[in-house]
């Protein structure tokens, strides 16, 4: 177990609208342990990103035990969710979800003010380590509408890894980006798995999903694959 990460067990998620039921996942029952790097792909609508939004604590299964890190999260309070994502989840979303009004060095540093755990010093010295680390250090004052798409996932991602979570949570990473651009980013994650974070992504992209260690493909809210793949070489950012 101290190698585990996250363990499901009998997760089930349903939709209540309209006194109809929607099953947007049936009986997942899944692992993850530290330092993986898992893909989880499948068709729109197969409730691979509620999945997804479950591991991040941005929502809860109707049934099912969800552990993380060791702490039973399946019935914890709104507020300890917020505190325990904060802390331990690192997020990339699609649509970068910068503030406009904000420069890079600042939208890295925000979801580091709401740890109490941090002083100004210690949050400012982790905001430059993430910069360096995704080769944005140069444009730290800059705001996002000054950036290219490629500049903006990659300010995202130093947002994510800034607080040295236990998990990046990578939501179509390159999905509003062009290939060349892409690629770089999955190339970035690949470094950073390499460097020993644990990555859970949602894809719908092939060459995407073959950089993890472990395709997990989902159909109509069940698990219907779950493999290991063959080690990708990382490619310089």
């Amino acid at each position: 177990m101290t190698n585990t990460l996250i363990k499901l067990d009998n997760i089930k998620k349903i939709f209540f609208t309209d006194e109809v039921e929607t099953h947007a996942l049936s009986n997942i029952s899944l692992t993850i342990n530290k330092g993986e790097y898992v893909s989880i792909s499948g068709p729109s609508g197969c409730g691979k990103s509620t999945l997804l939004s479950l591991l991040g604590l941005l929502d809860t299964s109707t049934s099912g035990q969800y552990i993380l890190s060791t702490h039973d999260v399946s019935s914890i309070s709104k507020k300890q969710r917020a505190h325990i994502r904060n802390k331990e989840i690192g997020f990339i979303f699609q649509s970068f979800n910068l503030i406009s009004d904000l420069d890079v060095e600042e939208n890295v540093e925000l979801p580091l003010t709401y740890r109490h755990d941090l002083t100004k010093v210690q949050r400012k010295e982790m905001v430059k380590n993430a910069l360096e680390k995704v080769n944005m250090a140069h444009r730290a004052k800059h705001f996002p509408s000054q950036l290219s798409g490629g500049q903006q996932q990659r300010v995202a991602v130093a947002r994510a890894i800034a607080g040295d979570p236990s998990i990046i949570l990578a939501d179509e990473p390159t999905g509003n980006l062009d290939s060349e651009n892409a690629q770089a980013v999955m190339a970035l994650l690949a470094s950073l798995h390499a460097e020993g974070a644990t990555i859970c992504m949602v894809t719908h992209d092939p060459r995407s999903a073959e950089r993890a260690d472990r395709n997990i493909d989902i159909l109509d809210g069940q698990i219907v694959s779950d493999k290991s793949t063959s080690k990708n070489s990382v490619e310089a950012a």
